[in-house]
């Protein structure tokens, strides 16, 4: 941030990223106590916010870095650089973004052979319910369940005034709100749309992982459109999670990260290229 300068923003842009990504007015002059340079800003305003705000914020700005030319405009951080940014990420307690971490030659298994069976024969006797609201509500519990084996934080269903979410688990500094679903028929655009607009009207770093053992209709994922804060995961996910032991984290990280890439919210588990044991 030499010079007063943040990346390759203009006043504009950078009023623009910050009322997006975070809600704030960036320009409003309490921020400008130090100067009025984006720089000072910046680290007034990270110097104030809680640090779960500085947080998202640090992240918000790692990703436009990723996903931006920037990093051909200017040259190469230096890794002294890079360490300090990413210290300050996990003592405001985070980790650092999956783009920087080391990535294993084959996905090594978190948890163990006895746990991903256990998981698998859970999901077996779900299937065999008969009733769809037992059913539903053990799918629920399945799913969180998986979450803690994986080490996700999964928190159960919860209800807001007026609606209700499945769940929630946290990964990467950044909290899902959880959809499940096992229906005959795969989930179409209406039901994406509506839990998509669950999690926009929460806080901005939200997304939202829907979980439909049927699948997703190609037509709805087609009329649901990209660009949504919503990832998606069917039953063979979940069964090539299990069989294999895939870290479930690295895989969703992997569908997060191919969402942001090509705006699709989703991609099967077999097609994102992890080598399968």
């Amino acid at each position: 941030m030499e010079g007063g300068y943040v990346l390759n923003f203009s006043n504009r842009t950078f009023a623009d990223f910050f009322n997006a990504e975070l809600g704030v007015n960036i320009d409003d002059s309490r921020w400008a106590v130090q100067g009025g340079s984006k720089a000072k800003r910046l680290r007034y305003f990270l110097q104030h916010a809680d640090s779960r705000t500085a947080l998202n914020t640090l992240y918000a700005l790692w990703e436009y870095r990723e996903a931006t030319n920037v990093t051909e405009l200017y040259s190469q951080v230096e890794e002294s650089v890079l360490n300090a940014f990413f210290g300050i990420i996990e003592r405001l307690g985070g980790t650092a973004p999956a783009s920087v971490r080391p990535a294993p030659a084959a996905p090594k298994p978190n948890i163990t052979a006895s746990a991903a069976s256990a998981l698998a024969r859970r999901l077996v006797e779900v299937s065999a319910m008969n009733s769809p609201q037992a059913r539903g509500y053990a799918f629920e519990k399945f799913l969180k369940d998986l979450f803690d084996e994986y080490g996700l934080s999964g928190r159960a269903s919860f209800r807001l005034v007026g609606e209700q979410i499945d769940g929630s688990l946290s990964l990467g500094g950044n909290t899902y709100l959880l959809e499940a679903k096992w229906t005959n028929a795969p989930v179409d655009a209406a039901t994406l749309r509506a839990f998509n607009a669950k999690v926009e009207d929460k806080a901005r770093w939200s997304r939202g992982l829907i979980v439909s053992q049927s699948g997703f209709a190609a037509t709805g994922l087609e009329a649901f459109g990209r660009g949504k804060s919503v990832v998606c995961i069917d039953g063979l996910d979940l069964h090539e999670v299990l069989s294999h032991r895939l870290d479930f984290a690295d895989v969703l990280a992997l569908k997060v990260r191919h969402a942001a890439e090509t705006g699709e919210a989703f991609v099967r588990v077999r097609d994102l290229r992890i080598p399968l044991t």
